[in-house]
């Protein structure tokens, strides 16, 4: 062998540790945190790995996403969030409200949160403004506290002869009392009451249902929870088995039979967290990614059941609505 091959060769091998060592990183992960279950949230789960694809990332492709699901039970989220930052995920997507973003938050001050709420992040400490969070959450606020109001009205003007109102909150979500003030002033202010039902399990409902039919309450608004959110279908099916008007503040609920839905499109939310979430993994940082006010707002009346329950929607509100559901 000549000595200039020689002298090549073994500058070769030389070069092969640090070839290796110049390789990409391993895919990241992501950790992803939901206070529901997985069957409930399957096709806003698709929206988030569209908006995540937008950025260039695809699941099992060249990221990978660890889930952990509380599957209503509020109190196991801390313990799931800390095994994510056991895990060292690059990012923690925290999904399914405030219960989330909380849990969260309380497991590390470190590595980058990408949240939904449907309360103030300030007010909850998730973050110092909205423009600036300055902190390692950011995310999508949907404004949910804004709309106790407007589900009031909007409930009465579908059934004006409801004097008292039901409200069908989750005792285990630390936003219910909250939720029931705004609508009980609300509801003060047009001269109505609202009754709350406080329900924090399946077993529960068919009991809720029974007492509000034998109050005879004129019609129930439920609060925006991820419990309830996974139980639509039940719920719908109980509300027009007891004939009550019932509200929600999802279309899913409307699409699963409920009489009325209004509120923030969750499609659109987890599809825009997919978007902040891959623009972190690319390195921005959430201190310097505001948190989006979600601006699509729905209004779904499901006329099927309208009809079943003997409701003449007016022609006011039935112009007004997004979608009906024949």
């Amino acid at each position: 062998m000549r000595r200039r091959e020689f002298i090549c060769i073994i500058g070769g091998a030389a070069t092969w540790p640090l070839a290796a060592r110049a390789q990409p990183p391993a895919n990241p992960v992501i950790g992803y945190l939901d206070a529901g279950a997985p069957a409930s949230v399957a096709k806003l789960i698709e929206k988030f790995r569209q908006g995540l694809a937008e950025t260039g990332y695809v699941e099992g492709r060249n990221v990978t996403i660890e889930y952990r699901w509380g599957e209503g039970h509020h109190e196991t989220l801390a313990s799931l969030a800390a095994d994510l930052v056991r895990r060292q995920v690059a990012v923690i997507v925290a999904t399914g409200g405030e219960v989330s973003a909380l849990a969260a938050k309380g497991a590390t001050a470190t590595i980058p949160i990408v949240f939904d709420t449907s309360r103030d992040p300030i007010e909850l400490g998730l973050v110092a403004s909205l423009n600036r969070p300055g902190g390692n959450a950011t995310g999508v606020n949907q404004l949910n506290a804004e709309l106790g109001a407007k589900s009031v009205g909007l409930i009465h003007e579908l059934v004006p002869k409801a004097a008292v109102i039901a409200f069908l909150g989750n005792p285990n979500n630390p936003s219910m009392q909250d939720q029931l003030k705004e609508r009980q002033e609300a509801a003060r202010a047009i001269g109505l009451k609202i009754a709350p039902v406080a329900v924090g399990s399946e077993d529960g409902l068919d009991a809720a249902f029974v007492a509000i039919a034998q109050q005879q309450y004129g019609a129930l608004l439920i609060a925006a929870d991820p419990f309830f959110f996974g139980q639509r279908d039940k719920l719908a099916a109980l509300a027009l088995r007891h004939g009550i008007p019932a509200m929600h503040g999802r279309r899913e609920f409307a699409e699963a039979g409920g009489l009325i839905s209004y509120g923030t499109s969750l499609a659109d939310t987890y599809r825009q967290v997919g978007i902040y979430t891959g623009r972190i993994l690319k390195g921005e940082k959430p201190a310097d990614l505001p948190v989006m006010q979600s601006s699509k707002f729905e209004l779904v009346i499901n006329l099927k059941t309208a009809k079943a329950l003997g409701l003449t929607i007016p022609p006011g509100l039935l112009a007004i609505a997004d979608d009906a559901i024949e």
